[in-house]
């Protein structure tokens, strides 16, 4: 998969989303901005949470973007495997599976 077209048209597909119910995305904007309030994580925390709650509800869109998030707020493949490892203890087999995913989506992102 060429993690990076993926959210690419994602994000497209978002913005059309948002033509079409703009409050849809007002609401999904607010919920994803609530946690940077209050300032408690540091975003790579928070990014390396997502990466491995999508791993474990098997988003491939929400891989896709937290693993590029997760590289441009600085983690580290071992920090990346930690948090994987976590979701692979609640999750077992299906988080296993979409680890391997994640990693490859974190190698391909865009770093810049």
């Amino acid at each position: 998969m060429d993690w990076n077209e993926n959210r690419r048209h994602l994000m497209e597909g978002v913005r059309k989303l948002a033509q079409l119910s703009p409050d849809t995305l007002k609401g999904y904007g607010t919920a994803s901005a609530a946690g940077k309030k209050t300032n408690h994580l540091d975003e790579k925390t928070r990014q390396l949470i997502s990466l491995a709650v999508a791993v474990t509800t098997r988003c491939d869109g929400c891989i896709s973007d937290h693993a590029n998030e997760a590289a441009k707020a600085g983690a580290t493949r071992e920090e990346l495997a930690e948090a994987l490892g976590v979701a692979v203890a609640m999750n077992a087999g299906a988080a296993l599976v979409y680890s391997t995913r994640a990693l490859e989506a974190f190698d391909t992102a865009d770093k810049a």
